[in-house]
């Protein structure tokens, strides 16, 4: 590791999150005192690792159980749940902005809930095992993610028996945008240094794009979208020709090598290079500052694949949940390979060329741009699993306006058994946004529930699920909360 690596003095000599070492053991208790556990938990790559933890977890310390996933935890999948033959279900990921539907099957006897989560609570509901980093003053949507709680829980459980899971609470923290300014912060730290102590994670400063491990050079630079630089950046043929002009053998017989392939010096060389190409070009040093980041590496697993490095691990967990396939994303946290990881594999294929085709669709069609915020409806020409995050790609793109939430609107899969058509809505801001008051949490949860719906989640970035035919309701109250939130911001 390099010099500027996490310090490892003093990993596992207590819990990782202090703030919530009672909260935890309250919950490992409650674990430990079941017959059986149902493990539910949410399906993208935060969930997913949720999922994964908790599950090795849970098998570790000889607790049957059986796990299940959901889109999105509402009344009815609730109800789903407590008709499992199960007397303690433990929630991942999800479950504080849903307790008082929880307590209700609580106070029923259906099951007693154990929830370890990071998302905003429900006002007025609460229940004994309760997990989350916000009700100790932690900040959930920065300091620690769903893998980050369930990680928690895992080392009240079983103590540092539970560390090599860290690597995995690292993969879901960093799927679920917790990096701030390049790095993980806060308890997200905490559980890397553990990681880097238990031999399983390694960090260090280098360059901070996607795809290190896997794509070929000149597609690695033409396709980083974390940072614009003109000539290279969307540009094929100026990738390969800023590659070629570097005294550096970037090929290995006829081939590009990737940046996992380069030693330190050539590292050195081609950042050094692209900084220089950068700031000629007139990209801003605030901008610059971005090709460098903190990377975080799983030891164990093979150099030059997906697993190697968390960013490229969580898109690929995402890309098994985006396509009903939770189990196959699972799998790969639970440490299978072969068939499971080339299932998951040609699921990223597919996950890639619906985002594109989603982004392409985003900026044919355009976007409507109101007081507020700005908003598209998809309606079934992007799956609705994915129409949020083609809206924060299009938010990141000329396409849109900068200084506004997006909204989308997209047709939920399935039919509604009670005849109700719904409408899956996602929200995304940028970080300034949020800087200037923006919470689209509380906007998607209140919006919604004006018109008859519910939601949930980040301030940066939330979803909820509205009736079919009151988008436009929908979207006044939401433009209403966001006008109140810059204003009492002022």
């Amino acid at each position: 590791m390099d010099d500027d690596e996490a310090d490892v003095d003093g990993a596992g000599d207590g819990p990782p999150v202090p703030a919530l070492a009672e909260r935890a053991a309250a919950c490992a208790d409650a674990l430990r005192d079941a017959d059986s556990v149902l493990l539910a938990s949410h399906i993208d790559a935060d969930g997913l690792t949720s999922a994964g933890i908790a599950s090795t977890a849970l098998e570790r310390a000889n607790i049957p159980h059986d796990v299940v996933f959901s889109k999105q935890l509402d009344d009815e999948e609730i109800a789903g749940i407590a008709a499992h033959d199960h007397e303690t279900v433990l929630f991942t990921d999800f479950g504080s902005g849903q307790l008082d539907a929880i307590t209700d099957h609580e106070d029923h006897g259906d099951f007693t809930p154990v929830v370890a989560d990071h998302h905003q609570p429900a006002e007025d509901a609460d229940t004994e095992f309760h997990l989350n980093p916000l009700l100790e003053g932690v900040d959930g949507g920065k300091e620690l993610s769903g893998a980050g709680a369930s990680y928690v829980l895992a080392r009240a459980l079983l103590g540092e028996d539970a560390t090599d899971l860290a690597a995995l609470a690292v993969v879901g923290a960093v799927g679920d945008r917790q990096t701030v300014d390049g790095e993980l912060v806060g308890a997200n730290t905490r559980i890397a240094v553990e990681g880097v102590a238990a031999g399983v994670l390694d960090t260090a400063k280098d360059l901070a794009l996607y795809g290190t491990q896997t794509r070929p050079l000149p597609k690695l630079l033409e396709y980083a979208s974390e940072v614009y630089v003109p000539g290279i950046t969307n540009d094929q043929q100026g990738a390969i020709r800023f590659l070629d002009g570097l005294d550096v053998d970037l090929h290995d017989g006829g081939d590009w090598r990737t940046w996992a392939d380069l030693t330190h010096d050539e590292r050195q060389t081609v950042v050094s290079a692209l900084v220089q190409r950068a700031v000629r070009n007139g990209v801003s040093g605030d901008e610059v500052t971005k090709l460098v980041g903190t990377t975080y590496t799983l030891t164990d697993e093979a150099p030059g694949t997906e697993l190697r490095d968390a960013s490229e691990f969580s898109t690929l967990l995402n890309a098994t949940a985006r396509y009903e396939r939770a189990d196959v994303g699972l799998a790969v946290c639970l440490g299978e390979r072969g068939e499971p990881l080339e299932a998951a594999r040609e699921l990223l294929r597919q996950h890639r060329r619906n985002l594109s085709e989603g982004l392409e669709w985003v900026k044919r069609e355009g976007v409507t741009v109101e007081d507020d915020l700005q908003w598209f409806h998809a309606e079934d020409r992007i799956r609705e699993t994915i129409v949020g995050i083609v809206a924060g790609m299009a938010l990141g793109s000329d396409a849109t306006e900068s200084d506004r939430p997006i909204v989308a609107f997209g047709t939920k899969d399935g039919d509604d058994p009670d005849g109700e058509e719904e409408v899956k809505v996602s929200a995304r801001a940028t970080p300034g946004l949020v800087e200037d008051g923006v919470d689209l949490s509380v906007v998607l949860r209140d919006a919604s529930q004006a018109v008859g719906g519910d939601g949930g989640g980040h301030e940066v970035a939330a979803g909820a699920t509205v009736p079919a035919g009151d988008e436009r309701a929908f979207l006044d109250a939401a433009s209403d909360i966001l006008a109140e939130q810059r204003r009492a911001d002022d």
